[in-house]
């Protein structure tokens, strides 16, 4: 019976649930469950975040979430690596071959990339002239593989910005009024979950003749806000019922100045976590639609356009062709699909970090820290 009490106890957080636990074992006649391993729990976690705002309290919850840092590191070489190589705006290149010429190099070249241990090289590396091959025209993979990043990168970026921008705006004003208003938004945004995104977007690529970042990232995010905007609504529904929104309304604060300055800092985890969520999904579709021959097109490249480019390629011999994009297509979408799960743990407040016993060893702020029977943790009674 005392593990029924581990959920109970694990939620609770003064000194009124400690003694409301206390009495509900002695009407069922059962031990009192021990409460100093909660105790100290409790106080390290107030001394965790003791004096630090909200901001630093969220970063450093994902500091402590390593799968999240982790891909955080991967995703910022890749995006350096991608803008660095081949150049991206101003910024200069280092890489000396371009993605659009062609007959830099041998039809067919297989990769010169020397890997450490695994290349008959000892522990060298060396990127070569062709470090990914060529194809059968004698483009650099190297570099249609960068600017493949560069482009995907692009799409998500511009589908991240109008999924959050629509999906909060529309779930924002259902969740604040409510009504007829919260009626019509929500009937709107069924009958959008009902469009298929991926034929709707080469549809209107199709109709409109444009195969560009700009048109297929905007299509996307046109009708990827369906899920953010649901999600939003419902913290609205929740966090407009609160004391400080009250308050807020009884100082004369307007509508708009409540739903923005108030509710929406409190819902920001949620947006904030949907939308690296809606962009690993981003990838996915841009990469399908390019595979159909519906995204970005020649003479520009996308990670989607190689794979379907060279969907043959594993059966000609040179599979390197087809390996490279795919492996930065799961590469990105993992490292985003972490940071996601990161930050959804890091603005969660009911995710705790378990304390590891030497961190509930140190002592507390006013003094060491004291047991359930009133001392220290080395036998002495504490004054």
């Amino acid at each position: 019976m005392a593990d029924g009490y581990s959920g109970e106890i694990t939620e609770m957080g003064g000194a009124e649930e400690l003694i409301g636990v206390s009495e509900m074992a002695d009407d069922a006649g059962i031990a009192e469950p021990d409460m100093t391993e909660f105790r100290e729990e409790r106080d390290f976690r107030a001394k965790e975040v003791e004096g630090l705002s909200q901001g630093q309290i969220v970063w450093r919850r994902f500091m402590h979430h390593r799968a999240a840092v982790v891909s955080l590191v991967a995703l910022v070489l890749v995006v350096i690596l991608a803008s660095t190589s081949i150049g991206w705006g101003p910024i200069p290149h280092w890489w000396k071959w371009s993605y659009a010429t062609t007959l830099v190099a041998q039809p067919n070249q297989a990769p010169t990339l020397a890997w450490p241990l695994f290349s008959g090289r000892g522990f060298t590396f060396a990127l070569g002239e062709f470090p990914f091959g060529a194809d059968q025209l004698g483009y650099d993979n190297f570099a249609r593989v960068m600017r493949g990043i560069q482009q995907t990168l692009v799409v998500i970026l511009i589908m991240g910005v109008l999924t959050t921008v629509i999906g909060t705006a529309l779930g924002a004003v259902a969740g604040y009024y409510r009504g007829w208003i919260e009626s019509v938004i929500m009937r709107f945004t069924d009958l959008m979950i009902t469009l298929p995104i991926i034929l709707v977007t080469a549809v209107l690529g199709f109709v409109f003749g444009a195969h560009g970042v700009l048109i297929v990232g905007t299509c996307l995010g046109l009708l990827s806000w369906t899920g953010l905007a649901r999600l939003v609504r419902a913290e609205f529904l929740s966090l407009r019922e609160r004391e400080f929104v009250d308050a807020a309304k009884v100082a004369g604060a307007s509508d708009m100045r409540i739903i923005f300055k108030h509710i929406l800092p409190n819902a920001i985890g949620v947006i904030v976590v949907n939308m690296t969520l809606v962009m690993s999904g981003g990838i996915l579709a841009e990469a399908a639609l390019s595979f159909l021959g519906f995204g970005i097109q020649y003479p520009d490249v996308s990670l989607g356009s190689l794979i379907s480019e060279y969907q043959t390629a594993m059966l000609s011999g040179q599979p390197w062709l087809f390996i490279w994009p795919g492996v930065f297509i799961i590469l990105i979408v993992l490292c985003l699909n972490f940071v996601g799960d990161g930050l959804r743990d890091a603005f969660d407040p009911r995710q705790r970090r378990i304390p590891k016993a030497r961190d509930l060893r140190k002592p507390t702020v006013e003094g060491p820290m004291v047991e359930a029977d009133g001392q220290a943790p080395g036998g002495v009674t504490a004054s």
